[in-house]
């Protein structure tokens, strides 16, 4: 945007004093004062917040390329993640009916079936 009379301004919300901080949408206004005025009438009319911050699109810092390259794994840890664990239960299911089969079972009640 070609800098002229209105700037761009990111409002962000959170709906009482112990809830996160959530981005909510974007404004022109000429400056931060008329910024937070038009964000608080866009609220009052919508829902009860306990604060809202409005910052200048150019003051919120985004990581470039390189960096996002860091957040990359470098290794494989899927493990961390639930996604890693799906697994388990099939392989859970198939140990279990190998180990319990009928015999193992019947033989903890003392009696063993003749075949």
């Amino acid at each position: 945007m070609t800098k002229g009379f209105y700037q761009e301004f990111e409002v962000f919300s959170k709906k009482n004093d112990v809830a996160p901080m959530q981005y909510q949408f974007s404004l022109l206004a000429p400056n931060h004062d008329m910024a937070l005025i038009m964000a608080q009438e866009n609220f009052m009319r919508r829902e009860l917040v306990a604060d809202i911050w409005v910052v200048k699109r150019e003051d919120v810092r985004k990581m470039n390329q390189d960096e996002r390259e860091t957040l990359k794994r470098l290794d494989n840890k899927d493990y961390r993640t639930t996604k890693g664990y799906g697994y388990l239960k099939k392989k859970w299911r198939h140990y279990e009916q190998e180990m319990l089969d009928e015999k193992e079972i019947l033989s903890w009640g003392g009696e063993v079936k003749k075949s």
